[in-house]
């Protein structure tokens, strides 16, 4: 008999606002605090100690308008955020600051979050939508150096660019970039020749995420269908189904792949979080605790994997956090 699905090992409250993003930042040894950073709809960023379970800082830079990015830049101290005042914000937090140091206007109207890739000691590159609607901006941070713009092919009609993943193979090797759209294709962009390599049509409807596993060379999708996609990339970088996967319930707001890549997680409209394996895609539990739409997932980057730890934010107000397979 199956057993039946864990209780979350806690619940973080007094956001006050739905959940939009999560990001864990615990990899540092000790006597460094785990901390675990959310992006609110009511335009507040929390930093919230995973050892007393409380708000260590509430940041507020992005005018009360919804935070649905945030992520670490090597360290804790240094943070980027994105919101809907279409400001992505870089803030030191460094000796108890609370400051932001420096800000990127994006004119995109939609809800795609950036995707940043350390390409050395210090520099980063970030992908974003940009002001005209299907294109993609990749810049140079911290200095804001454009890199280049993609531009879908002239007719191609991928509408906007809703999701976004920077990735390279190895310190050094080229910059790749896969998007998801409007149209529900997934396309894989060279960056740094700023052209489309291969599009695939995943779903019929708008990609809302996707994540992706450089080392298998394969990747997955998830819409407002009932359906996850899973596709691969060969060696002539082209990208092929692989195989796809039938929900019980439509919507998928969120999907993430375990660092170890064991296991990955999606946010169900469903209130629901299902977490699968990812060699064969079998399903492991279904956590059933929020009482609204789960907006996203992440896993935590504790060094030690019994710490690991599975966060889910949502419109209930509420995120929970769960320790599930934590020893595979």
């Amino acid at each position: 008999m199956a057993l039946p699905p864990p209780d979350p090992q806690f619940v973080l409250r007094g956001t006050s606002a739905p959940v939009h993003t999560l990001h864990f930042s615990c990899g540092d040894p000790e006597p460094d605090i785990p901390l675990l950073f959310s992006g609110s709809e009511n335009g507040f960023i929390h930093v919230w100690n995973l050892k007393t379970h409380r708000v260590d800082t509430a940041l507020d830079g992005h005018g009360r308008k919804s935070v649905y990015c945030v992520e670490t830049m090597g360290g804790k101290d240094r943070l980027l955020s994105q919101g809907r005042d279409q400001r992505i914000c870089l803030w030191d937090l460094a000796e108890g600051r609370t400051s932001v140091t420096d800000s990127v206007f994006t004119e995109h109207v939609g809800f795609c979050r950036c995707s940043l890739l350390k390409v050395a000691q210090g520099r980063w590159l970030m992908a974003m939508a940009a002001r005209n609607l299907e294109e993609v901006q990749i810049l140079e941070l911290p200095s804001k150096t454009s890199v280049c713009t993609l531009q879908p092919e002239v007719g191609a009609k991928l509408g906007m660019p809703m999701c976004l993943k920077l990735w390279q193979l190895s310190c050094g090797s080229q910059p790749v970039l896969l998007a998801g759209y409007e149209d529900g294709s997934v396309v894989l962009w060279n960056v740094s020749m700023g052209k489309a390599l291969s599009q695939l049509i995943c779903h019929q409807e708008p990609v809302m995420s996707l994540d992706f596993d450089s080392e298998k060379a394969k990747g997955i999708s998830g819409s407002s269908e009932k359906v996850l996609s899973i596709w691969s990339l060969n060696e002539q970088q082209n990208l092929q189904v692989y195989t796809t996967h039938e929900l019980v319930n439509a919507g998928i707001s969120d999907i993430t792949i375990r660092p170890d890549k064991k296991i990955l997680a999606t946010a169900g409209w469903d209130h629901r979080i299902r977490i699968f394996g990812w060699k064969k895609l079998k399903p492991l539990a279904v956590l059933d605790y929020h009482t609204a739409t789960v907006h996203c997932v992440s896993f935590s980057d504790h060094s030690s994997p019994r710490e690991r730890l599975l966060a889910a934010g949502s419109k209930d107000q509420r995120i929970s956090v769960w320790s599930i397979y934590a020893q595979t």
